[in-house]
């Protein structure tokens, strides 16, 4: 049994690895293309100086950039008024870029990996990683005196490259099946898992010397360790499902920005994993479905003349969301009692195929009743009609939740006023390859959700959403939070994540007033990635 102390020690490792896999290519790439070495040379530059010299799409350098921030290797400084960027070393930028030569390996690995299947154990790509394992193990030949700076970034450094050993392991393993209780309970061999028990085997020995497993007589057994990262492979799985767009990093900051867009692949998302970001973000989200749960019960507790008739989710993933609603609202409210007489609309939205394809078969699966339906979260006039004509429901008579979602919005260039307010934001937001400015993104946002404010006066509007966080923050709050991961992958994909108080802020400005009582922020600190809203437009 893991003490506490021993659990935070590892919840540190799973978030530096998750760092790992972001930062790996990302500084590689930076550091392959000479930017790192021109800002030792230089100690200082903006951004749109290094994008003119290197001929970079300075949205997704900017991105880079803004990730050795996180990780306390570089100083940013974003000046909105002007909208500059600058970028400045720091007492660590000589002795961490010197090391980034050893990402080289695990990056050829990511991009190596392209040609085979993310969902089966295959031999070649696991002989490199094996490969890359034993270097690993070595320290890539390099040495150091203990209790030295130089030690403590090497030591980042290789919880990097430990994510991309780990990282893309546990999430195959997790959605093949390998976690399931019976495996985590008994002794396993090999064979049992695998038609190659030899190679597997292999894999399985490189998870044993990192502590996972145990073994003896060629059986194996889960340790501690091993059963806490096992219980938590989910999380790995939306930063592993951007390897796609990860392994691509020279291409998209230093070439077309668009590759992932290339014409004739029709819908196809070609930039992420969709199914297993789905399987992530679905594992990842449950706790957040508990919090709440107390809004639903009270809302659903009323009076039925002032309840919602149903519940709209736009973005529905795999349908987790609604299936927890509507289990909840059956168990556990009086509306539960009077489904027959009061049936509950359950309408799941998505613009991805594959989610809703994934939404149907779980809904169907749960024996729970749903219209499920493409939707694109930008244009809700459109699905207010596309409800009426087709189904004959009022958009408005329905409680609409969102979970992580509006920052996922396809980009519109906002009307610009004279009224647009100054942002403090200190993200890095593009646009196929071109930096937003920071202001734009606040009005844009505001601008989105003014469209949603004629839908929502009657129940509100229920959001779980995702933040950034301020780079100096996070570099001295390494191992504690995954801002560094959300920012990155997002940012390459152009996703606009915000500051919680720049969030609340904007919402506030536009009339969208939060339910005290309803808030929460993951964690209650001043590093809170994870927001929880009822948005209403009258005080509650």
């Amino acid at each position: 049994m893991l003490t506490k102390q021993e659990k935070s020690h590892l919840r540190n490792q799973l978030f530096r690895h998750l760092d790992g896999i972001v930062t790996c290519p990302s500084a590689f790439v930076l550091f392959d293309k000479g930017i790192t070495k021109y800002l030792l040379e230089n100690k200082k530059a903006t951004l749109s100086e290094l994008a003119e010299k290197f001929k970079a799409n300075d949205g997704y350098l900017n991105v880079a950039l803004r990730t050795l921030c996180s990780q306390g290797w570089l100083h940013q400084e974003v000046d909105n008024t002007t909208n500059i960027v600058t970028y400045t070393c720091n007492k660590t930028s000589e002795i961490a870029f010197n090391y980034f030569y050893i990402y080289k390996e695990a990056f050829e690995l990511l991009k190596y990996s392209e040609n085979y299947s993310s969902r089966k154990f295959e031999k070649e790509p696991f002989y490199k990683l094996e490969n890359l394992f034993k270097n690993f193990t070595k320290n890539f030949n390099v040495s150091v005196k203990e209790n030295s700076k130089e030690k403590t970034i090497l030591s980042q450094v290789l919880q990097h490259i430990e994510g991309i050993i780990v990282g893309p392991t546990i999430v195959l393993l997790g959605m093949s099946g390998m976690f399931h209780k019976y495996f985590m309970q008994t002794k396993f061999k090999a064979e049992e898992f695998h038609k190659d028990p030899e190679s597997f085997g292999r894999l399985l020995d490189i998870l044993s010397k990192l502590g996972w497993f145990t073994k003896n007589n060629e059986s194996y057994e889960f340790t501690d360790k091993g059963l806490f990262f096992a219980k938590r492979a989910s999380a790995y799985g939306v930063t592993v499902s951007y390897i796609p767009t990860l392994r691509k990093l020279d291409k998209l900051i230093f070439g077309n920005p668009s590759i992932f867009r290339t014409e004739g692949i029709g819908n196809q998302e070609i930039h992420v994993d969709r199914e297993m970001n789905v399987w992530g973000s679905g594992g990842a989200h449950a706790a957040y479905f508990r919090v709440i749960d107390e809004i639903i019960i009270d809302l659903f507790n009323g009076p039925i003349d002032e309840q919602p008739k149903g519940i709209l989710d736009v973005g529905c993933g795999n349908g987790a969301f609604l299936k927890h609603l509507f289990n909840l609202i059956e168990n556990r409210t009086n509306r539960g009692q009077q489904l027959e007489e009061h049936p509950l609309l359950l309408i799941g939205v998505d613009y991805n195929e594959a989610a809703l394809k994934i939404t149907r078969k779980n809904l169907v699966q749960a024996d729970i009743w749903a219209k499920v339906i493409w939707g694109d979260i930008g244009n809700p006039e459109a699905l207010s009609n596309d409800l009426e004509e087709k189904y004959g429901i009022n958009l408005s008579d329905l409680l609409n939740v969102r979970t992580f979602l509006d920052h996922n919005r396809i980009w519109e260039e906002p009307s610009i006023s004279k009224n647009m307010s100054l942002s403090k934001s200190t993200g890095a937001y593009a646009y196929r390859g071109k930096r937003l400015d920071n202001n734009l993104v606040i009005e844009s946002l505001k601008q989105h959700f003014t469209k949603w404010k004629p839908y929502i006066d009657k129940f509100g509007l229920l959001l779980i959403e995702l933040h950034t966080s301020d780079p100096k923050l996070v570099s001295q709050n390494l191992g504690k939070t995954a801002a560094t991961a959300y920012d990155a992958t997002h940012g390459y994909s152009d996703q606009y994540i915000i500051e919680l108080d720049e969030y609340m802020e904007a919402m506030e400005s536009i009339g969208l007033l939060p339910d005290e009582k309803a808030f929460k922020k993951f964690p209650n600190s001043d590093l809170a990635t994870v927001s929880i809203n009822l948005f209403k437009t009258k005080s509650p």
